[in-house]
């Protein structure tokens, strides 16, 4: 039996690139959902300040509430710089990276340092964002990530007791064109859309990955 080809039409006029679609989507969901976060937390203040239920600021329910509001809130603010739209001449501070950071170890097992200066495009947010993201896969049993700037670009170095390898997913950070990569899931969208932007952006990805940590460069 011969082998059927399945020719895709082309892109009409006007069509937005997937990654792009991706981005808007993405801020469009964060955008909507960090209002009603806001409002329980804003919320849950007023209750702890009223005087009408004693002791209820210092109850497990109302420490359980609280913490699992300020951790979808500071996930909200990953995901909306991580997945959002970013317009090339949107900058983002270093105090604003590291806030980020912080947020994520927080409640994770990474542990990040950041050593650069000044100020990014949130374009480069995006992408480093995604790519610690990438470094998360590999390390589920937790880890330390060097963020740093070199006159070369960036560089995201890892370090673990011990990885958990995936060639075929991580080959979606290769350059050569044409080649059959596997289906990331919905866990593992992050891989295709760094190397999306990367592409968008004229940004060529290194890496590396060995048993006991890995490397992003761009």
């Amino acid at each position: 039996m011969n082998d059927l080809t399945i020719h895709c039409p082309p892109e009409p006029p006007g069509a937005i690139a997937p990654e792009r679609l991706a981005a808007l989507v993405g801020s469009r969901l964060c955008h909507d959902i960090v209002s009603p976060l806001g409002a329980i937390g804003n919320g849950l203040e007023l209750l702890q300040l009223s005087g009408a239920w004693p002791g209820i600021d210092a109850s497990p329910e109302m420490q359980l509430i609280a913490e699992s509001v300020e951790a979808a809130r500071a996930r909200v603010r990953w995901f909306r710089v991580a997945f959002g739209h970013a317009a090339p001449d949107q900058r983002l501070s270093m105090a604003e990276l590291a806030a980020l950071f912080a947020d994520v170890e927080k409640g994770g097992r990474i542990r990040l340092r950041l050593e650069a200066e000044g100020d990014l495009p949130r374009p480069e947010a995006r992408m480093i964002l995604l790519a610690l993201m990438c470094l998360e896969t590999a390390m589920p049993w937790g880890g330390s990530v060097l963020v740093c700037r070199g006159a070369s670009g960036w560089r995201l170095v890892a370090e673990c007791s011990r990885t958990k390898p995936d060639p075929a997913l991580w080959s979606w950070l290769d350059a050569a064109p044409g080649r059959e990569r596997p289906e990331a899931g919905a866990s593992e969208v992050h891989f295709p859309l760094l190397a999306g932007f990367a592409r968008a952006a004229g940004r060529p990805l290194a890496w590396e990955l060995d048993g006991t940590g890995g490397e992003i460069a761009f």
